[in-house]
């Protein structure tokens, strides 16, 4: 059978997004005309690759399968298309990335409008998440995460210096609560946790004492899985919070949060871009990847 390349490409968008109109909205094509190419691609498999209900969209065993058979596939060809184009020319075409949502230097701003102007024919789409997934069987070329949680076999390339975590509150929180002195106490106080998800856990906030790790399982009064409503939950004085330093600077230059038990707060590896080992990295990838190494030496 012929294969539908668009077909492959719209399952694939499906998938990673779980919604026929995202995924329309993505291809920037109806919903109708997504479903109906599905449609025809299973008709053509004779299985189906998707359950649908009213409130959800998921890959079958047989959807997952072909998802895993033809992602790398499609990047692969997704790159010759790429490299071939650019040999009259600059890198161009569509560069995808996962970004975790705390990567605060590299999603600031600045780094990515100097990369988008010195490369105006890279249409850059970049997705926050924090979702452990596969982000290459879903078609991105990179993602930027903290360097600890990156698979061994990638190639990683640094975008920030070390990183540490903080623990902060508002001066209106303290005059009220008072300031806590040791991690342990702050279970006595009111804090703002995060989880990824609402079935797992309050992450629990990790310490040093001594040259020893521990951590402290705080019962968070407000839980979410927003660093900007953790962020700004903290800023109205509701309680104490933990997060990556550099997200919390500005504020505490500003005097508008407070830095907390730094002396129980070690530094570790900061966040990297990281791709799979290919021996021909696609050209805007290539762009990125010297823009950012660029960028670290300034």
């Amino acid at each position: 059978m012929a294969v539908d390349v668009n077909a492959i490409e719209l399952l694939l968008s499906v998938a990673q997004a779980k919604s026929f109109r995202a995924a329309a909205d993505r291809a920037g094509v109806t919903r109708s005309a997504v479903s109906q190419a599905i449609g025809r691609l299973e008709a053509e498999l004779g299985i189906a690759l998707f359950v649908r209900t009213t409130r959800s969209v998921n890959l079958t065993e047989a959807g997952q399968l072909l998802l895993n058979r033809v992602a790398p596939a499609m990047a692969d060809l997704s790159a010759a298309i790429t490299s071939t184009q650019e040999l009259a020319g600059r890198p161009s075409g569509l560069l995808r990335l996962a970004v975790s949502s705390i990567a605060e230097r590299f999603i600031a701003g600045p780094l990515l409008a100097r990369f988008v102007e010195t490369y105006p024919e890279i249409e850059l789409d970049v997705f926050i998440t924090d979702d452990e997934f596969d982000i290459f069987a879903a078609g991105y070329d990179a993602g930027v995460r903290l360097g600890e949680i990156i698979e061994q076999d990638m190639i990683a390339i640094p975008v920030s210096d070390d990183q540490r975590q903080a623990t902060v509150a508002s001066p209106a929180y303290l005059a009220r609560h008072g300031r806590p002195l040791h991690p342990k106490d702050l279970t006595g106080h009111r804090c703002i946790g995060w989880r990824p998800a609402p079935s797992v856990a309050p992450y629990r906030w990790e310490f040093e004492e001594d040259g020893q790790a521990f951590d402290v399982a705080v019962a968070p009064q407000v839980t979410t899985n927003d660093m900007g409503l953790m962020l700004r939950m903290a800023l109205s004085g509701s309680g104490i919070t933990f997060g990556m330093e550099e997200t919390f600077r500005p504020f505490v230059e500003r005097g508008e949060l407070v830095l907390l038990l730094e002396e129980y707060l070690p530094s570790f590896a900061g966040f990297f871009l990281y791709f799979p080992s290919r021996r021909n990295l696609a050209p805007k990838l290539r762009a990125l990847v010297d823009h950012v190494q660029v960028s670290r030496k300034r």
